[in-house]
């Protein structure tokens, strides 16, 4: 039987140059995956296929058993850079993308206060900091109710504090809306933090490399996941990959 997102790919290539080979990947539906694995092997690639916006590849994709190509409402992406639009309001940022006429700003408001910027609507992005800028990115993200979230790198151009209330506010969103989450990262902590399973990808294109099970229960406790024997063992799994 296979997985909610189902992930197949057979070849992936820059130019001549392999990317993905032979990669097999499920997600069941409402599970926070992370992605790790050195520069260069394929994250980002990975992501920007399974969101549709890269379709030179070999292989196929399934979301709930049903062939999924190409951008879908059902399958939403943040970035590691905000990427607002300047010239629009906050709340304007929020509902871009919605089926013209139909964006309601009254969610788009419950979405700001979720995600910590209530009355933040009519402020345009130089108004706002780097870390309130990823939350409008967030409230984007959600705002079409995919029931898959991609995230590359969503918090790495945060400071610590910053990016500990964010990745809070991602695992209570997700878990609150039994989304399927995929999550590039290459920060071990944040993986363990926010993740049912860490992949580590190898940086030779091929099968995933290896995968760990992560079982800390929700809420989860930072101090105690520090000392998780999880951390000790995907460290050497990327030092056998060449990941550093």
């Amino acid at each position: 039987m296979s997985a909610f997102l189902d992930i197949g790919i057979d070849d992936k290539r820059h130019g001549a140059r392999p990317v993905l080979r032979g990669l097999r990947l499920g997600v069941e539906q409402g599970e926070i995956v992370s992605l790790v694995g050195a520069s260069g092997c394929g994250k980002s690639t990975l992501l920007s296929i399974v969101a549709g916006l890269d379709g030179d590849y070999r292989g196929a994709l399934r979301l709930d058993g049903r062939a999924l190509s190409g951008p879908s409402a059902q399958v939403g992406l943040i970035f590691q850079a905000p990427r607002l639009f300047p010239w629009l309001t906050v709340a304007q940022n929020i509902v871009f993308g919605a089926a013209s006429g139909q964006a309601d700003l009254a969610r788009a408001a419950a979405l700001q206060a979720e995600v910590g910027l209530e009355g933040y609507g009519d402020a345009l992005p130089k108004q706002l900091s780097g870390g309130q800028a990823q939350r409008v990115a967030i409230a984007r993200g959600l705002y079409l109710e995919p029931r898959v979230l991609l995230l590359d790198e969503p918090f790495s151009a945060v400071d610590a504090f910053t990016r500990m209330r964010l990745q809070d506010l991602l695992a209570h969103a997700a878990r609150q809306r039994g989304l399927t989450v995929l999550l590039v990262t290459h920060d071990i902590d944040e993986a363990l933090y926010l993740s049912d399973r860490v992949i580590l990808m190898d940086s030779r294109p091929g099968p995933v490399r290896a995968e760990f099970t992560n079982d800390a229960p929700w809420p989860r406790e930072r101090a105690r996941l520090a000392g998780s024997p999880l951390k000790p063992a995907i460290l050497d799994s990327l030092h056998a990959a060449h990941a550093f």
